[in-house]
């Protein structure tokens, strides 16, 4: 089967803006798609924008349409010297939603050098990263060196870590320990659904490697793997979803829930099962994280604590916020609305974001205001929370 980790919706390269025009004025979305407006009592000034022309696929016979119109234009500009050259095949691909690379258009749109590592171009393993293997091997060396020193620990570290012969039996049984209830999922129930979705989709597993390489990356409280995998909430939170998400996508949607419900009692983050994240998280304390249902998560994005991804509106269709490859959320922020977070940006700690922003800029207040574009530097790399955060001045 598919991943489930593949994204559905654009990211965070759009920067599309309605017609302003007085001559040609913006049709409603409804309008232009034959579509019933869906009645609703909130106020109209506190729904977000209407974006859902960035979001929605259309309908196959306006692609017919759209794709003919298109390659009757490329065959006019193919001899034209002063066009520039343009891939036909991939172009039109575009116009089709099963074409379509939703994950591309997390990305940073700015072109970097391929030797040169970039967060916001989306997960990439570096030459320090070691394999799931290598990465397993490691844990349980460390888990006999931290048993060797605190005796009191041994117990533990052995029915954990020790005891077992793979990562995804290992950390299938940290997390039926720490989910399990007397009422609602046994240890032994949780663990076997942990272990069901590794098997039908081992790209869970790689996510979970992806971001245990990422915390130690950018995390310096993070001294060793075993740490991370054993005691650090916000990437347990994080592999907890990852089994909520894969039972939400295979029908299950009441199980996810309760095991969401009880995910979010355990870790203090509240994530939807049904909100989608990309690999290399890191959730840096992670007291308070709320991702709503609709929202997506890009590679490589850190957020601290008390981070909301909140909805607006009640439509059925997207309410919340895409946030864009090596974004770095800070403590408090709070994103509402079905609005883009471009690649690479920072937002400010207690920032409310209500609006798009662009890739490489970074945002802070209430409401959150642009104090700098097109940074250099990527800022989940350095984790830094209070740098770029004052606009430049001359005395």
């Amino acid at each position: 089967m598919q991943s489930i980790y593949a994204f559905s919706r654009l990211g965070s390269t759009v920067n599309a803006k309605p017609s302003t025009s007085s001559c040609t004025p913006q049709l409603p979305f409804e309008r232009r798609h034959g579509l019933q407006k869906r009645s609703s009592n909130v106020a109209s000034r506190t729904l977000a924008p209407d974006r859902s022309h960035l979001f929605s696929v259309t309908p196959s016979a306006d692609l017919e349409i759209l794709q003919q119109r298109l390659a009757a234009h490329l065959d006019t500009t193919a001899s034209d010297t002063r066009t520039p050259p343009v891939d036909r095949a991939e172009l039109l691909g575009w116009l089709s939603p099963r074409a379509r690379n939703p994950r591309k258009r997390l990305a940073s749109p700015v072109s970097f050098p391929e030797d040169e590592y970039h967060p916001s171009q989306g997960w990439k393993p570096r030459p320090h990263h070691l394999s799931k293997q290598q990465l397993w091997e490691r844990i349980r060396v460390e888990s006999q060196q931290d048993a060797a020193s605190e005796p009191t620990l041994a117990s533990f570290l052995y029915s954990t870590v020790l005891s077992h012969n793979s990562l995804e039996k290992t950390l299938g049984f940290l997390l039926a320990n720490k989910l399990a209830n007397g009422t609602t999922l046994g240890a032994v129930q949780v663990m076997k659904l942990c272990q069901d979705a590794y098997d039908d989709d081992p790209s869970i597993v790689d996510a979970a490697v992806a971001d245990m390489l990422a915390v130690k990356d950018r995390d310096p409280a993070c001294e060793k793997f075993a740490q991370c995998m054993l005691y650090f909430k916000g990437f347990q939170a994080v592999q907890s979803h990852r089994v909520c998400h894969w039972l939400w996508g295979n029908g299950r949607r009441s199980l996810a829930l309760a095991l969401a419900s009880r995910a979010s009692e355990v870790f203090h983050v509240d994530i939807h099962p049904a909100a989608q994240l990309g690999i290399g998280i890191l959730l840096d304390h992670a007291t308070g994280v709320v991702i709503g249902e609709t929202a997506i998560v890009g590679d490589n994005v850190s957020m601290l604590h008390h981070v909301s991804l909140g909805g607006s509106g009640t439509s059925n269709d997207v309410r919340h916020p895409t946030v864009g490859h090596g974004v770095l959320l800070g403590a408090g922020a709070t994103l509402l609305g079905p609005i883009v977070v471009g690649a690479g940006s920072k937002i400010g700690a207690g920032s409310l974001v209500v609006s798009d922003l662009p890739a490489h800029c970074v945002a802070v207040g209430v409401p959150a205001k642009i104090v700098k574009r097109d940074l250099l530097r990527e800022p989940v790399q350095d984790m830094d929370q209070c740098a770029d955060f004052i606009l430049d001045y001359v005395i």
